[in-house]
């Protein structure tokens, strides 16, 4: 079995994440159905900085680069690491406190 028959796209994780998504918002009832939505597609999405494999476009990217500089994954996940978690930090309470 290849690596791409493994990798699971950010959108079936998503759906496969879904039913989970909508019991927690019911069962805390602080969220709605639509905040519970937009902070799984957010998480997914922005997951994918994680790490090189995490996006295509990260692949990509580091490639790209090649020529001129090696990137390694573990000097990736320095800033991969920092930037996801800010990230979906600064996502999550934008989403939980603005009004939309």
């Amino acid at each position: 079995m290849s690596i791409r028959k493994l990798r699971l796209s950010s959108l079936a994780g998503l759906l496969m994440l879904l039913p989970l998504a909508l019991s927690l918002a019911a069962l805390w009832w602080i969220f709605k159905q639509l905040t519970a939505w937009l902070l799984l597609a957010m998480g997914s999405t922005l997951a994918g900085n994680l790490t090189i494999l995490g996006s295509i476009a990260n692949i990509i990217v580091v490639e790209g680069a090649r020529p001129k500089v090696a990137i390694g994954f573990l000097e990736y996940l320095k800033v991969g690491v920092p930037l996801t978690l800010a990230t979906i930090i600064v996502g999550t309470l934008w989403l939980t406190m603005v009004p939309y």
